[in-house]
């Protein structure tokens, strides 16, 4: 029997949330409501959805705070978070991917658009590699562990990063654009600008500290992971 992925809806603006679940009951999501960062922690505190939409303006603590702490706790970090907000300038969306978002939606939006996108972070999420490890000189992944550890050293990545390293290490020595990486990584029909993997690229070299200089940029032609970095 095919379960009914839970959509955590943070939306303070009733007429909002209504709308949004009322489409995603019609396209097969069972919507979960909350009206502010409380209701939605006890909501993920009872049963965790498997995507949340998050609003950036909330009263109390903002989406961008709240995405901010559940990529701290172990058991929410994993939920891919799609942000509502109704600012496009490109640095407010980037500061919402580095707050922890898996993508962004920009009001006013259609049905369509925003169930393209859900259904965009769920296949992100699905199991699409191999449980397995990966060795590039001092840098280990164990897919199965969900671990990685550079010169023995533990390294905490977020779940998209993760999936670009993987990605990375086990196609080292080629390069990669960014449109092919956004199909390797986020999956095909993915409505994301290609400035969404360089975001993810700089947090990607963010975490893993003396070894992000092994992600290297290749000017004009996208980004390549390499055991022996020029710089």
């Amino acid at each position: 029997m095919k379960t009914v992925p839970r959509v955590l809806v943070v939306e303070d603006e009733p007429a909002i949330a209504e709308l949004i679940a009322v489409n995603l009951r019609h396209n097969g999501f069972q919507p979960i409501w909350a009206i502010d960062g409380e209701a939605a922690q006890r909501e993920l505190d009872a049963v965790l959805p498997d995507v949340i939409l998050l609003d950036w303006m909330l009263p109390g603590q903002s989406g961008l705070s709240l995405a901010k702490k559940w990529r701290t706790h172990a058991r929410t970090k994993p939920v891919p978070i799609l942000m509502i907000t109704a600012r496009g300038d490109e640095p407010d969306k980037i500061a919402g991917l580095d707050a922890g978002a898996d993508d962004y939606i920009t009001k006013p939006f259609s049905t369509q658009e925003l169930l393209a996108r859900i259904r965009a972070v769920l296949r992100r999420r699905a199991p699409e590699q191999a449980n397995d490890s990966v060795t590039l000189d001092a840098l280990e992944l164990d897919a199965a562990t969900y671990r990685v550890s550079y010169q023995g050293q533990n390294l905490k990545l977020g779940p998209t990063e993760f999936k670009l390293l993987h990605y990375f290490m086990k196609h080292a020595e080629r390069v990669h654009s960014r449109g092919q990486l956004l199909d390797k990584v986020w999956g095909d029909h993915v409505f994301i600008e290609e400035r969404t993997v360089d975001v993810h690229v700089k947090r990607l070299r963010e975490a893993l500290g003396a070894a992000g200089a092994m992600v290297e940029t290749v000017r004009g032609a996208g980004y390549r992971m390499t055991a022996h970095p020029t710089a």
